[in-house]
């Protein structure tokens, strides 16, 4: 079967000059269309990505939000134990706390409590890893030691300053722009595991002071019951006088831990804060990038109207008159949403 040969009639071929020339401005509209589609598709993708970098910008500033909140509640937790130990120096007498006054108490009251002994009870806490470490702290009124401060990138470091002086976006989108993001990335990771690395440190430690808390709370109590069930009174009891001193050096250290913990939430809050001005400004970026395809793509079609109303007019044809007229009022429409909606 022999192929169909196409034949154009001569009034087609007379429109326009059979010249290289000629056959480009026949191509026009089709070509202007392909462009303007091209484009439309590159503003539509623009301001997907916009979007997108909104959205995670909320995402991270929601993180950011959680950081701070957790700065502010340990910041306040450490003010209200460092308050408490004030006053409680105030009001009664506080000596420093000494470890060798706990695992006298156990020798001195070993069965106190019944079959189930606090003061054995008080043996095991204090003979425990956790439990000297407990006691190593607490004498010493200092915290555990939460490591090396994080070096931060010369970039990273900039930004972290004009975020918390407040800079304005305008003067501090030039020092965004300059921070690497796989570096804020790894900072970011270093920090949170840094806070991680330092409550996994003090976790024991914790448990093994609220333990101790418990039981000197206990056996204070039940030494007072007995010594009022007696009518004797007793200012200078051991138990009574260690439990003040324990108390004390107890929430100066909670004081001290608060505050280390606080600054690690602050230090992530801030690397939050650079992560979602970082996607704002990309998402600024987008958007103006969609705007320029956007205007682009007006252009190229009202190529297309043009050449067509060009060839329309030519050759008298209706159909290409509609098309014409149906472009002209598509960008007249987009100009008067542009302007006025």
């Amino acid at each position: 079967m022999k192929p169909t040969k196409i034949h154009i009639p001569d009034e087609l071929k007379a429109d326009l000059p059979p010249s290289r020339f000629g056959k480009i401005l026949g191509a026009t509209p089709v070509v202007m269309a392909v462009v303007a589609t091209m484009l439309a598709g590159l503003a539509s993708s623009e301001m997907t990505k916009a979007q997108y970098d909104r959205s995670l910008g909320a995402q991270q500033q929601s993180k950011a939000g959680d950081q701070w909140s957790f700065f502010q509640a340990k910041r306040l937790r450490g003010a209200i134990q460092r308050n408490t130990a004030d006053l409680l120096q105030t009001t009664t007498e506080v000596h420093a706390f000494e470890p060798s006054a706990v695992e006298k108490l156990t020798s001195q009251f070993p069965n106190e409590g019944g079959s189930n002994s606090l003061g054995k009870a008080l043996s095991a806490v204090i003979d425990s890893p956790a439990g000297r470490s407990a006691l190593v702290v607490l004498a010493s009124g200092q915290a555990p030691p939460s490591g090396p401060s994080q070096v931060l990138d010369p970039a990273i470091n900039a930004a972290v300053e004009g975020v918390e002086t407040s800079t304005p976006d305008a003067e501090l989108a030039s020092v965004i722009n300059q921070v690497d993001q796989q570096r804020l990335d790894a900072a970011l990771r270093t920090a949170r595991a840094r806070a991680q690395g330092f409550d996994d440190s003090t976790k024991a430690i914790n448990q093994a002071i609220d333990q101790l808390d418990d039981l000197l709370g206990r056996l204070a109590l039940g030494r007072a019951r007995a010594a009022a069930a007696q009518s004797a009174a007793d200012p200078g009891d051991l138990v009574a006088a260690l439990t003040r001193d324990f108390t004390a050096a107890r929430l100066r250290y909670a004081s001290q831990r608060y505050e280390i913990e606080a600054r690690f939430n602050q230090t992530i809050a801030n690397l939050y804060e650079i992560q979602v001005r970082k996607s704002n400004i990309a998402a600024q970026h987008h958007h103006r990038r969609s705007q320029r395809f956007f205007f682009g793509m007006l252009g190229a079609q009202a190529g297309v109207i043009i050449s067509t109303l060009a060839m329309a007019a030519k050759n008298r044809n209706l159909l290409w008159s509609i098309a014409a007229a149906a472009g002209l009022v598509a960008v007249a429409f987009a100009v008067y949403v542009f302007l006025y909606v």
